[in-house]
Formats: structure tokens, C-alpha cells, sequence
């Protein structure tokens, strides 16, 4: 089962005079994966490198270090623990000596590594995209009911009719929700799925 980042974790080590920190968080799309980047890097730093796994999008940045000794390796290490939506960026500043390409790798591997052994892991539950219609004076209870069985509301759009949801769920809920909003609505609210969504 696949794992993500229940909120931002750091891990800090020197290596040979250099100093590493490594900063790890949740994202959901890639423009998150790029603020957390901008937000946490740091300018006086020798080198911001980084990678972040999106389901089946992903990228890595070597930033001046040897070509795949630095955004690879992270990128490795958010894949060896079965990571998904997490971003993870290593600082180094250099100290000096020089660790050469593998100990380059070991150290950015190594650092993405410890610092996501040493995080909150949350499992990635599967759900199911669902939308449907409602009256405005049905919204309010709609989202307590989906609230509860652990859904996710995406998006609202209200119209002159009322209000179109979007909403994902996780596959063993959703007949209960249609069950309970078919008794809420005297069974004018019907579900419709779409795609899988983590």
C-alpha cells in the first residue's frame, strides 16, 4: 500500500565538512511539488536538489551536482518505501572535501532516506470520483454525511437549480452514501462516478 507524508519532517546530517538538511512534505499536484521547492530552498546553499513522485508523475533536479548523483537517488529513496505525493528537497553546502560521485549519491539517498523513515506515514487510500446535484437546502446535510464516511468535497458550483459537487470516495462507502442521500432527498440525488483518484 502505498504511503504519503502526513505533514512537513526535516533530518539534518554533516558529511565530510558538507552540511545536508532535508525537508520532505505531502503534495497533491505538481505546481505544490515547485512552492514547497521555492519555500524551503536555500539561495546561500551550494545545492537545492530534489524529487517528487506524483502516481505516475515524477521529477528530480541534480542542481549543479554531478549528473544522477543527487535527484535520482532521492527520488530512489521516495520509491524504495513506497512513498506517492511527496516532494523531498536536500541542501548541501559544501564543506570542502570532495565525496565524489557515489558518496554524493549515498548522501542525498541516504538523507531522503532517513528523513522519510523517520516521518508520519499515512496509507494512500484509492477513491473514487463522484458527482452529483443537490438543492441548497440539502448541501449543508450532504456534506455532513460525506464528512462522515471519510470523503473528500473537490469542488462546489452553485446554480440557479443549486449545486453541482464533485466528491471522491473510497469504493466500500460509496453505496452507503448513495443510501443515505437517496433517503435524504427522497431520492432525487444520484451519484455518478468517474475515475479512480489516491
Amino acid at each position: 500500500m502505498p504511503f504519503t507524508l502526513a505533514g512537513l519532517c526535516e533530518y539534518r546530517e554533516e558529511i565530510r565538512k558538507s552540511r545536508f538538511i532535508t525537508f520532505a512534505g505531502p503534495i497533491s499536484t505538481a505546481a505544490e511539488a515547485h512552492a514547497f521547492i521555492e519555500q524551503h530552498r536555500d539561495l546561500n546553499a551550494s545545492h537545492n536538489c530534489w524529487a517528487w513522485k506524483l502516481a505516475d508523475q515524477y521529477r528530480s533536479h541534480d542542481d549543479g551536482e554531478p549528473g544522477g548523483t543527487a535527484g535520482r537517488p532521492i527520488l530512489a529513496a521516495i520509491e524504495a518505501q513506497d512513498f506517492d505525493q511527496v516532494v523531498v528537497l536536500v541542501i548541501r553546502w559544501y564543506g570542502g572535501i570532495q565525496l565524489g560521485t557515489g558518496g554524493l549519491a549515498r548522501a542525498y539517498g541516504g538523507g531522503a532516506n532517513k528523513c522519510l523513515q523517520n516521518a508520519e506515514h499515512l496509507p494512500l487510500i484509492q477513491r473514487t470520483e463522484l458527482s452529483c446535484e443537490c438543492s441548497f437546502s440539502e448541501l449543508a446535510l450532504l456534506k455532513v454525511r460525506l464528512n462522515d464516511l471519510g470523503g473528500l468535497l473537490l469542488d462546489e458550483t452553485f446554480n440557479a437549480q443549486g449545486v453541482s459537487l464533485r466528491m471522491a470516495m473510497a469504493e466500500p462507502q460509496i453505496g452507503l452514501l448513495q443510501q443515505q442521500l437517496a433517503d435524504l432527498s427522497r431520492g432525487r440525488i444520484i451519484l455518478h462516478r468517474h475515475r479512480a483518484t489516491p
